[in-house]
């Protein structure tokens, strides 16, 4: 069992920064594959990026890749996404994820947070 919980949000203009967290608790966390999802109103939930268990390998959705970072700390349970030049489109509640398998399927894992929002203004 895995509590998530994500932190971080807020509201940024476009071409800022922003940086997430995901603070996981329950044992062994670093035996998860750990993702970020986003979900725009009235829209799917998607893939954003994800790592795996010891944070060596990283994959990214085209939309953000080489703005975004994913990264993990193992010694302290928690998920980071690093956000760099923000677009208005990148407007979503943004989800951290855990689960048993690397891939960008979001019913694939099996713990999830609350979520947190972010809000880019043009």
């Amino acid at each position: 069992q895995v509590q998530l919980v994500e932190s971080g949000g807020g509201l940024v203009q476009a071409g800022g920064s922003l940086t997430l967290s995901c603070a996981a608790s329950g044992r062994s966390f670093s035996n998860y594959f750990m993702g970020w999802f986003r979900q725009a109103p009235g829209k799917e939930r998607n893939f954003v990026a994800f790592t795996h268990g010891s944070g060596s390998k990283t994959v990214y959705a085209d939309s953000v890749k080489g703005r975004f970072t994913i990264s993990r700390d193992n010694a302290k349970n928690t998920l980071y996404l690093h956000m760099n030049s923000l677009k208005f489109e990148d407007t979503a509640v943004y989800y951290c994820a855990a689960g048993p398998a690397f891939t960008v399927v979001a019913t694939a894992y099996n713990y999830w947070g609350q979520g947190t929002q972010v809000t880019v203004s043009s």
